[in-house]
């Protein structure tokens, strides 16, 4: 039963969601009555974007278990996908109840009134409009009819139209990590951060993205560790969201997401990692920092982020300090000298980069407007 369940998480961690699904099935037919075992078959569902599935799994749950908080949220993301925004609302204020130290919930039950609203809002509006386009005398109340192939007449009942549910956004996100921070990067053009939301719990990240479809991009994640959300930030770029989440201890995550049901045995980080151990053939060293079963060319990622770094474009101060910086590198030695010279002398308040104007006479403070130089003269006694 353990290698089991162990066998499932090791499958869900590395994303592979369908093996996973496999792994728990066979553990409850094995054992019925473990509550978090249909517990994480439903968040493996809801990766499967299966929501009617992940629905009956999570239900079970709570019936095994009516004060699994866990059991609760993933009903109510189920439900929240099908469209049920009421039953949503009523499973994530449970799930608030139990463990309001969660603020998943309350992000949650935001989107359900939002959806909520909306959606009257929408009804009224439809209402409001057939009211208007009806005619204004009425026929007798004799009931409708409609005419059968063989010619005979029968009744018209009101008929009731299945709306095909709309499937979830695929999109691609990866992780990497350094000593201090895990960095999630959601692979999102062109998105405004009016449509961005995120809520960075210490084991839990939330976001949705209101995509121009007018549908939404939603990624739950239960942390394998816990991180310093004060210290933790959401940064929009022209092709991506990334999410740069600060270690709580430079340990090295052997995965992102937590299993649910064991901790994952962490390793400390070294700022030059060991030498790994050679391969079977002798030939490659496994590539570190990873542990996952396909590997990634590290090398080839931190270039790529370096090289996106140097495209960041700072504003405000760092960009006038960037500026500065660029023109000491690249400037002759007489520049270097004048703006040295220029700034030690005026006290930090001017910057030249004129050798010939200041090389031969003191450069005088000017300070701001408004404002005035005062020589310190060291505390007063």
């Amino acid at each position: 039963m353990v290698e089991l369940i162990s066998r499932a998480n090791e499958e869900f961690v590395e994303e592979n969601y369908e093996e996973a699904v496999k792994f728990y099935s066979e553990a409850i037919v094995a054992d019925n009555q473990k509550d978090e075992y249909y517990v994480n078959r439903s968040h493996a569902f809801i990766k499967l974007e299966k929501f009617s599935e992940a629905l009956s799994d999570a239900e079970k749950a709570i019936e095994l278990n009516p004060s699994s908080a866990k059991a609760n949220l993933r009903k109510g993301i189920a439900c929240f996908h099908l469209n049920k925004f009421e039953a949503a609302k009523e499973a994530f204020v449970v799930g608030e109840k139990l463990q309001a130290t969660d603020k998943n919930f309350a992000t949650w039950i935001q989107k359900c009134d939002t959806e909520i609203n909306t959606s009257r809002t929408k009804t009224t509006t439809s209402d409001s409009q057939m009211a208007v386009e009806s005619p204004t005398t009425c026929p007798t109340d004799a009931t409708p009819t409609v005419a059968t192939a063989a010619g005979s007449s029968m009744e018209a009942s009101p008929t009731q139209v299945q709306v095909p549910m709309p499937t979830g956004v695929k999109t691609r996100y990866d992780w990497y990590q350094t000593e201090t921070q895990v960095v999630i990067t959601i692979m999102l053009k062109n998105v405004s951060e009016d449509d961005l939301d995120v809520n960075i719990q210490e084991r839990n990240v939330s976001v949705t993205v209101r995509l121009p479809s007018g549908s939404d991009y939603s990624l739950e994640l239960d942390l394998a560790h816990p991180i310093t959300p004060q210290q933790s930030r959401a940064k929009v770029m022209a092709s991506k969201v990334e999410l740069k989440l600060k270690k709580q201890e430079g340990i090295r995550w052997s995965s992102l997401e937590s299993d649910g049901t064991t901790s994952s045995a962490p390793e400390r980080m070294m700022s030059q990692p060991a030498a790994a151990a050679p391969s079977g053939d002798g030939s490659h060293p496994p590539k570190y920092p990873s542990s996952a079963v396909h590997g990634h060319d590290w090398d080839k990622l931190v270039a790529e982020i370096t090289e996106e770094e140097k495209e960041e474009k700072p504003e405000g101060e760092a960009a006038l300090n960037q500026l500065f910086q660029q023109i000491y590198s690249d400037g002759s030695d007489e520049v270097r000298k004048a703006m040295n010279k220029s700034f030690v002398e005026s006290g930090g308040t001017v910057l030249s980069t004129n050798w010939n104007e200041i090389g031969s006479k003191k450069v005088d403070c000017k300070p701001p407007d408004g404002m005035e130089w005062k020589k310190w003269s060291g505390p007063s006694t």
